[in-house]
């Protein structure tokens, strides 16, 4: 329950108005239950004429800074009201009487179920708005959190989270907050009235409760461990997934079908198996309150009528029947309470997982007196050390790149080129040494600020379903529609956006799937020529395109390197030859650098790749 009311604290505080309505109406109804409930008593009186006692009125008043005036309202109310019904008998008749009764009981019956109503419609807002909020944070953290943390986090499994545990919290937790909020309250002002009707009887339920609670809480232990692993389960089916969407054209075409079918079901029937066993426990809830509750009736039916069979009884038989419909009351609040019991411990499960995204810690932060941050002189690497996990990417990288020069990276694969490039944003940070812009260490401007000194141009080119429009007005505000199309003209996209059906309100589909490679690596250009950047990186931005699109996107990106610095990586020729400054990559260090002709003339690494054709 602890951690139930943690989750209460961080998420229900935008909603405690709504949370003090629902408690406010909660009460009502269970106070007026309870007075429409007492009008048995008299109806049964007159209809088996078991009441011989003479009531007369009492003139009372409240003193609300007398408990004894307190102690002896239930008494003064329940005499007069009974003297008041003794007199419409006698002066109307029974079966008038009957009637003003039954009109009392239909009056409180509909005050009750609109006062239901009430608190079920103030409790709608806080369902709903904390699963957005959960949502909204989710979602604010993933764009928050470093690229590091995704690297270490499956895919499928963090759209688990987001889809399938959100869901499961908004099914169990939220769906319970009505129960939890609602139940406590019937059940404790039910007692209260049991109480005063006669304590004798009630010690019975206030000894079985905890018992009964005891043995939920212990299989609501066991289901919480048995939900956590079958939502990790679900998390994986989700990879699986992902994994079978991104790699259908590599599974195919290597015949890995039922490799993949085999592997996806031996996983589906794994998370079946533990899904069958929650059930199971989740199912144990409603037979168990049943016969735990059947079990505590037939003990105070077997006491209170020992009470009025003996001699001296403190109640009558039409109290206790008053008493065993307001103890039967208690039944299905108690019922459902253990009901929410179970469903909260498998939603824990699913705020556990929620929370690793949550509760992670950024370590790419912005400082807390940050500093101003503009390129007018030169890009500075001093001494940048960097490894993800144990072994060193980058060692000793000292690298100066002049405003207005192309720097261009070569190298094989694995040797660093990417990583120095997204240390610059701080995508991540450097381990020793430091990357200045002006003399201005990176991690002392805001994140904000630095990135927006940058733009991007990726080998996959990153575009989002949607038109071609907001794709390349992606990341400026307020951008106009002539200032889209210059942006396009530039990359020379303009005139392929404009054979489309729509133009520029043409959707592109998902991650550009309408689109041919080169059309999509031209959208990230004019991106990138609209947010004009100071600095600009290029990351094998041609290298998987055909000769024809290569030409197209190569004349692109010189319009669009024009006047900028620039930081290029390449895996071909064409792409670095005409830069001020090629450094060679090797193992993490800068093993040679010059312009195209100079490295050639060493005859060293940068021999070998033009050789290869392998940069």
């Amino acid at each position: 329950m602890k951690d139930f009311l943690r989750i209460l604290k961080r998420f229900v505080p935008p909603y405690q108005k709504y949370l003090v309505l629902n408690v406010i109406f909660n009460i009502l109804s269970a106070v007026l239950n309870l007075f429409s409930f007492a009008l048995i008593i008299p109806i049964l009186n007159i209809l088996f004429k078991t009441d011989e006692s003479v009531y007369t009125y009492i003139d009372w008043q409240l003193d609300v800074f007398s408990w004894d005036s307190w102690k002896e309202m239930p008494e003064i109310l329940s005499n007069n009201f009974f003297a008041f019904v003794s007199n419409l008998i006698e002066t109307e008749g029974g079966s008038f009487t009957l009637i003003i009764l039954g009109v009392f009981l239909v009056t409180m019956t509909f005050l009750k179920v609109a006062s239901m109503y009430l608190a079920f419609f103030t409790m709608i807002p806080i369902r709903t708005g904390v699963v957005r909020d959960i949502r909204n944070q989710i979602n604010k953290k993933i764009t928050q959190l470093p690229l590091g943390f995704f690297s270490e986090e499956r895919k499928g499994d963090i759209i688990a989270r987001v889809s399938g545990d959100v869901n499961e919290i908004e099914t169990s937790i939220m769906s319970s907050l009505d129960m939890l909020f609602k139940n406590p309250i019937l059940i404790v002002i039910y007692l209260v009235g049991m109480i005063v009707i006669s304590w004798q009887l009630t010690v019975f339920v206030l000894i079985l409760l905890p018992v009964a609670g005891y043995i939920m809480g212990a299989v609501g232990k066991k289901l919480k461990r048995k939900s956590l692993v079958g939502q990790e389960q679900w998390g994986y089916l989700m990879s699986q997934i992902e994994e079978t969407l991104s790699g259908l054209r590599i599974i195919k075409a290597f015949n890995a079908e039922k490799k993949i079918q085999e592997r996806f079901e031996k996983s589906n029937d794994t998370f079946r198996r533990t899904t069958n066993r929650i059930y199971r426990r989740q199912q144990m809830a409603h037979p168990m309150s049943e016969f735990l509750g059947t079990a505590t009736i037939a003990i105070v039916l077997w006491y209170g009528g020992s009470l009025i069979l003996g001699e001296n009884s403190a109640i009558d038989a039409s109290t206790f029947i008053f008493y065993l419909v307001i103890f039967y009351s208690i039944i299905n609040p108690a019922k459902d309470l253990s009901k929410a019991t179970y469903a909260i411990q498998k939603g824990l499960a699913s705020m556990e997982r929620i929370d690793k995204i949550l509760m992670a810690e950024s370590n790419i932060t912005d400082p807390e007196q940050p500093q101003d941050i503009q390129l007018n002189k030169q890009i500075e690497y001093k001494d940048v050390w960097f490894k993800y996990q144990n072994e060193w990417v980058l060692k000793g990288i000292n690298l100066t790149i002049p405003k207005g020069k192309t720097i261009a990276l070569v190298g094989q694969s694995g040797s660093g080129k990417s990583t120095l490039v997204d240390l610059l944003p701080r995508f991540y940070d450097v381990e020793k040494g430091n990357i200045t812009i002006d003399d201005t260490d990176v991690r002392n401007a805001t994140l904000y600020h630095l990135r927006s000194l940058m733009g991007n141009v990726n080998q996959e080119a990153i575009l989002f379903n949607d038109t071609f429009f907001n794709n390349i007005a992606f990341g400026v505000d307020n951008a106009t529609q002539a200032q889209v199309e210059e942006a396009a003209r530039i990359a020379n996209a303009h005139d392929f956006i404009l054979s489309t059906e729509e133009g520029y309100q043409t959707n592109i589909g998902d991650r550009g799937g309408k689109l041919s490679g080169g059309q999509r690596q031209r959208i990230s250009i004019a991106r990138a020529i609209l947010k004009n950047p100071p600095i600009l990186i290029l990351d094998e931005a041609t290298s998987a395109l055909d000769t024809e699109s290569e030409r197209l996107v190569q004349d692109a990106l010189e319009n669009l390197m024009k006047n900028r610095t620039t930081i290029v990586i390449a895996h071909r020729l064409s792409t670095i030859k005409n830069a001020d400054e090629i450094c060679v990559m090797h193992e993490g260090e800068i093993v040679e650098r010059g312009r195209h002709e100079e490295l050639l003339k060493l005859n060293g690494f940068y021999k070998r790749l033009c050789d290869m054709q392998s940069f």
